[in-house]
């Protein structure tokens, strides 16, 4: 009889932890005596065949590096039924009997297109955004806030130095999760995010405001969909005349080190997927629900659409003055 195969893969955007889970799979699947194979690039990977079985040597000493050693890559033939037939035939030409999909909302589309060709897939969200439904934390969202945390608090010494107001952008299209996290979590003065809107005249008036009072420096977070920092500079320097600069944080807040809270999740995650697979499910997403782990339809997930930021969230922030 051949041996039980499984196949994981990493795609779209990295986040920090994909290294990490991909080595709680590895194990799990060993641990229970069955192959694990490791799809490069993505699902170019599956597209072109590049794959290596992996084993406890493979993820030697990449739990704490960030990125994905797997690697990552857009592929436009997965959005083709063509190219999603042609990655499940070759799934199974290779005897996989089951698949770990770790990505976001577009990754989680292909994991879906291939469960509907009879593979069995388990999605494990991945978004430095943590945007995806059913999960209260997406994998790589806690080490994205650090990063921009630690920023902001650099930030801060020399925005004092100068009396200078900072604008400074996260990533965050459709949730404003990072924008307002951090600006909790390092005191900024303001966070602009896609879920509520704002008025730049009041933020000028509260900005000239605390200018008077003697307060040396500003900082003002923006998620990258709800505008663009430097426009939102340009518009406090012409309304207000105070001295403005720019800092786009961009990919510096994918890279580093995962902290301890993505790599026990990256933990859970795997083993969690890996033990779903081997009990015959498959069309799923792992999430985080209250510090528990469960399962969802990837279908509802993608039904449900992009999530958006907690409301209680919003409401805290408000509280603290942000």
């Amino acid at each position: 009889m051949s041996r039980r195969r499984i196949a994981v893969l990493t795609s779209g955007g990295d986040s920090p932890g994909m290294n990490a889970t991909v080595r709680a799979v590895v194990r799990a699947c060993l641990a229970a005596g069955v192959e694990i194979v490791g799809f490069q690039k993505g699902y170019t990977g599956l597209i072109d065949r590049l794959y290596e079985t992996l084993t406890t040597r493979s993820v030697s000493n990449v739990l704490q590096r960030g990125g994905t050693f797997l690697q990552s890559a857009r592929c436009k033939q997965m959005m083709e039924e063509a190219g999603q037939r042609l990655a499940a035939d070759n799934l199974k030409g290779l005897g996989v009997e089951g698949l770990v999909v770790i990505g976001g909302d577009g990754s989680l589309r292909g994991a879906h297109a291939l469960q509907r060709q009879g593979i069995r897939v388990i999605g494990i969200p991945a978004s430095i955004d943590n945007d995806i439904p059913f999960t209260d934390m997406s994998l790589g969202a806690d080490t994205a806030l650090n990063n921009i945390i630690h920023a902001v608090d650099c930030l801060k010494d020399t925005a004092s130095s100068h009396d200078r107001t900072f604008v400074v952008e996260t990533m965050g299209r459709n949730c404003g999760y990072l924008a307002v996290m951090s600006a909790i979590a390092s005191g900024a003065e303001y966070a602009l995010i896609p879920e509520a809107p704002y008025d730049i005249d009041d933020i000028c008036k509260n900005l000239r405001r605390r200018y008077q009072e003697g307060r040396s420096n500003s900082i003002i977070m923006v998620a990258e969909g709800a505008g663009k920092a430097q426009q939102i500079a340009d518009q406090i320097k012409d309304k207000i005349g105070f001295e403005t600069r720019v800092m786009i944080l961009g990919h510096y807040q994918r890279g580093g080190s995962p902290t301890s809270f993505d790599r026990t999740l990256a933990a859970r995650f795997g083993v969690a997927a890996v033990e779903a697979l081997l009990a015959g499910d498959g069309g799923k997403m792992v999430g985080l629900s209250y510090s528990s782990i469960q399962l969802t339809d990837i279908e509802e997930v993608l039904a449900k659409g992009r999530r958006g930021i907690d409301p209680v969230i919003v409401k805290l922030a408000a509280t603290l003055g942000v």
